[in-house]
């Protein structure tokens, strides 16, 4: 975001202050180190057709067939296989790119941000940021907030897990996904009101018992600004592991207009395989609150 001269800053200065509202909350600790990298700027992409101001979010549809397993042997056999990967995994790198656009009061505002990721067991968690561009405000008050988000998550993973101690399952029968031609469908109701949990509908694949797609609203909004948000998420196989792909947040902001996050996850290398011991985690869903454009 440009600044502007003392000499505009009459109308300008209260449409700023909306706007700043909207994104508000104090700049956080840079814990990410910025190393922009020549040549490698992401730019802004096209939002999905479906995204439009003034448009409702798309409602959760729970179908009903039978499956050949029940939610709860199913949700049994998904954290056992979580737990076996998740013990074999030792460490990962991946690439992460983040674009973020606004659209209704003040116009539109966009700003994407490019962020090298890497995992070591048992709790080493880094990010670096390799580019930015677009505007200034909604990369350091609402893309960098959402790496601490991803810090804070990592360090309350039991809060997260997607487990019989914090949700229950309904089952909704079979229905395929992409990459996925056989999968269990079910529904999620959270235990408590958690900021970290959802409820909507997971995607399980029938062969290897791996969280595949996720749909749902977070427990609770992050802000009073935001009235509500539906998140979607999708995973992928990389060898032996499943790893999230892609996910997308669509937010209604209270005082109108919209604020759309997409974060894809790319270029993902293995670079520890081990059965040393490590701390059994289970299946995750996303931290609502590292895809939501607002805490």
């Amino acid at each position: 975001m440009n600044f502007l001269p003392s000499e505009q800053a009459g109308t300008a200065f209260s449409a700023l202050v909306v706007f700043a509202l909207l994104v508000s909350g104090n700049c956080p600790a840079q814990s990410a180190s910025r190393n922009p990298a020549p040549g490698r700027s992401p730019g802004p992409a096209d939002p999905p057709a479906e995204w439009q101001p003034g448009r409702g979010l798309p409602a959760l549809d729970l179908g009903s067939n039978s499956p050949a397993l029940a939610a709860d042997v199913v949700i049994e056999k998904l954290m056992a296989a979580s737990a076996r990967r998740a013990a074999e995994l030792r460490a990962y790198r991946d690439t992460r790119l983040y674009r973020l656009e606004y659209r209704g009061l003040l116009g539109t505002r966009e700003a994407t941000m490019q962020v090298a990721a890497s995992y070591r067991a048992p709790e080493e968690r880094n990010f670096t940021i390799v580019s930015e561009t677009g505007s200034k405000l909604l990369l350091n008050r609402v893309l960098l907030k959402l790496l601490d988000s991803e810090r804070e998550a990592f360090r309350n993973q039991k809060q997260i897990e997607l487990s019989p101690e914090n949700y229950r399952f309904r089952s909704l029968g079979m229905d395929p996904s992409p990459g996925c031609e056989s999968c269990y469908l079910l529904e999620v109701q959270p235990r408590q009101d958690n900021k970290f949990l959802y409820r909507g509908k997971i995607w399980v694949d029938a062969r290897d018992f791996a969280l595949v797609r996720m749909q749902g609203r977070p427990v609770k909004s992050p802000s009073f600004w935001i009235k509500d948000t539906e998140i979607f998420s999708n995973w992928e196989r990389i060898g032996d592991f499943w790893f999230i792909e892609h996910s997308r947040s669509i937010s209604h902001i209270r005082m109108g207009g919209m604020a759309m996050l997409t974060v894809d996850y790319r270029d993902y290398r293995v670079t520890g395989v081990g059965k040393t011991p490590a701390p059994v985690i289970g299946p995750q869903l996303p931290d609502p609150a590292s895809l939501t454009p607002e805490r």
